[in-house]
């Protein structure tokens, strides 16, 4: 797996997303994702919608470990600002 292929799964997986980041190598990255979806989610159903286009990649050990920030676009905009 490379960044441009996970970022692929990501993209299918959340078409609304604002913004969809991917970086790493290996088989360790670092994903953000900024949707509104996530607006009444609990940070555990983020994780899960975020895995599931994953999970496929991680249980053949293409992927070992995914780093993860899910964002609303509000979260995302003052992340921005205030660093």
């Amino acid at each position: 797996m490379n960044p441009e292929a996970i970022k692929t799964l990501l993209v299918a997986a959340f078409p609304q997303a604002e913004a969809i980041e991917v970086s790493g190598e290996g088989s360790k990255y670092n994903v953000t994702i900024v949707s509104e979806e996530f607006t009444s989610l609990r940070p555990v159903a983020k994780q899960q919608r975020v895995y599931a286009p994953l999970n496929e990649h991680i249980a053949s050990g293409a992927i070992h470990a995914v780093t993860m920030r899910t964002l609303t676009p509000e979260e995302w905009r003052k992340a921005k600002l205030f660093g």
